[in-house]
């Protein structure tokens, strides 16, 4: 496993989206423009709650680490639509991180070795971009299997 360190001491904000899958939190970074809210508004439509967009607030929570919006963000939850504008969704509420997708790095091994990313305390599996289009259904077949393990 490779580990490297996404943020050292929480509660902290970070640029990023967040949605929750069958309960499990997917905290999905990279840079400006990278697909960050595209992938989110893929996996809403696939059915996946929107934590938030943008700006997540990551904090230490019943030993684990857990996403949430930011307490300064009162406002209706909105997802940005590049090209479309912003639009509203029902909020996940805070939830549980189980995986962490790196929009920054393009994984190009077929099967690649396992990766994670550590959050304060915590190590969370890592996945990196796919050049596919199945790479939303594939962020859902393993969060449904790792829900029934």
């Amino acid at each position: 496993m490779q580990y490297s360190d996404l943020a050292k001491d929480l509660p902290t904000a970070i640029h990023a989206s967040a949605v929750s899958v069958l309960g499990q939190g997917v905290l999905i970074i990279g840079p400006s423009g990278s697909g960050k809210s595209s992938l989110a508004l893929q996996l809403m439509a696939y059915g996946a709650g929107l934590i938030s967009d943008d700006l997540v607030w990551l904090m230490h929570r019943k030993d684990a680490v857990w996403a949430d919006r930011p307490p300064q963000i009162q406002d209706d939850l909105q997802i940005e639509a590049r090209g479309f504008g912003l639009l509203l969704a029902k909020p996940a509420g805070a939830t549980p991180l189980a995986l962490v997708l790196d929009l920054s790095k393009i994984e190009t091994e077929r099967l690649p070795r396992a990766q994670s990313l550590r959050i304060g305390k915590h190590d969370v599996r890592c996945f990196h971009k796919l050049d596919t289009p199945a790479f939303p259904a594939m962020i859902l077949q393993y969060l449904s299997w790792d829900a029934q393990a």
